[in-house]
């Protein structure tokens, strides 16, 4: 078993927390792990899903004479969203720490139910990171996607057609979030060709026979059932005119691959560079959700075509993703165009090119350099 990164830590062990991820990212574990003497609920066990959806109060009762202090885990709260009115009371009334679970936040959010007045401090649970796996393997990483039973599989592409049709697809007919199933399948596929690419809803509603607005909404039932995310686009304009769409990403470059059947990647091919930025995204991403640092990701892009993929902060840190083995000075044009308006912001160009190295003002860092750095706070 991997160990994961500390995910609550104990600045977080003082808060109650809303424990957010996706479907087998590895939540329960990492609670069953990290939280063995804590009273556990498990709202996917039919019978207490049924005890609780039938009383929520017998949690008040279950509680009321529970050791102060104890540590209580509700998983798949929004199961039961109406237990979060008894968890609200036992935080009024009782000295008890919660940590409350789920694999989607849509049901609190749409439906207007008790998210605990900001008692609660929302965290967010990501697949494996690098700095999990001491074995870690770029291409496999880049294959597989980093879904903890599907990186270690040796049927991984058996086990992602499983996970998408019995969790992506029944997760948004469970919810009765959507009217026509078959429009939606067409656009999870269509959203994945424009996995990394700028959005464009106009397009997308073409390809998939719906309208924009629906496209809209269906975006935000990815983003809300963290099945995806958006990363904005740097919009601090100096000199030139500059791109301001979102960027879509699934949460994990293996769903991506399934999607469009890219089954045997191979490095210097053009898919591989493609899930090759993606996967260097997601680290970005779940490095500054897992860090809780202030530093905000974008991406740069001019009118012109002229980009770089991702920008920390107020541009205190470029990147490139280049899946080359041999960086270029044709690789630094984007760093450089952005350069000449930031003038204090730090240039890297991360790659699969063996030699990290500084060169004409940029550093070029190997991919396993770049992780072990990120991971270690080194970078930003």
């Amino acid at each position: 078993m991997y160990k994961r990164i500390d995910y609550i830590n104990e600045d977080l062990m003082q808060e109650h927390l809303f424990l957010f991820g996706a479907r087998q990212t590895g939540k329960s574990t990492y609670l069953k792990s990290n939280f063995p003497g804590a009273v556990y609920i498990d709202l996917l066990d039919s019978e207490v899903l049924r005890r609780f959806s039938k009383k929520p109060s017998l949690l008040y009762e279950m509680l009321h004479d529970v050791e102060k202090q104890t540590d209580v885990i509700i998983d798949e709260i929004p199961q039961v969203p109406l237990l979060l009115n008894e968890v609200h009371r036992l935080t009024d009334n009782k000295n008890l720490h919660f940590i409350l679970c789920g694999s989607s936040a849509r049901k609190l959010k749409r439906n207007g139910y008790n998210t605990l007045g900001g008692r609660a401090i929302p965290v967010y649970f990501y697949p494996f990171v690098s700095c999990e796996i001491p074995d870690f393997n770029i291409d496999v990483a880049v294959q597989r996607g980093m879904l903890p039973n599907i990186y270690t599989a040796s049927n991984p592409m058996l086990r992602l057609s499983a996970y998408i049709d019995v969790y992506l697809k029944e997760e948004i007919k469970q919810e009765a979030i959507v009217r026509n199933l078959d429009s939606f399948q067409r656009f999870l596929e269509v959203a994945a060709l424009t996995d990394g690419e700028m959005v464009n809803y106009n397009n997308i509603a073409g390809d998939c026979g719906v309208s924009a607005v629906t496209v809209k909404e269906y975006f935000s039932i990815l983003e809300e059932t963290l099945i995806g995310y958006t990363i904005p686009a740097y919009a601090k304009t100096i000199k030139r005119k500059l791109v301001q769409s979102p960027r879509f990403y699934y949460f994990d470059v293996g769903v991506s691959n399934y999607l469009l059947h890219r089954e045997k990647l191979q490095r210097g091919t053009v898919e591989y560079g493609h899930a090759f930025e993606h996967f260097v995204i997601q680290e970005l991403v779940a490095y500054i959700h897992v860090s809780r640092n202030i530093n905000r990701l974008s991406y740069w892009r001019t009118y012109t075509g002229v980009e770089v993929d991702a920008i920390i902060g107020d541009a205190k840190l470029a990147i490139e993703i280049k899946s080359t083995e041999e960086v270029q000075h044709r690789h630094l044009k984007g760093l450089k165009s952005f350069k000449e308006e930031h003038a204090d912001c730090r240039l890297i160009v991360v790659s699969l090119d063996r030699f990290s190295r500084t060169s004409e003002g940029v550093d070029l860092i190997y991919i396993y350099d770049f992780l072990k750095k990120l991971w270690a706070g080194e970078l930003f």
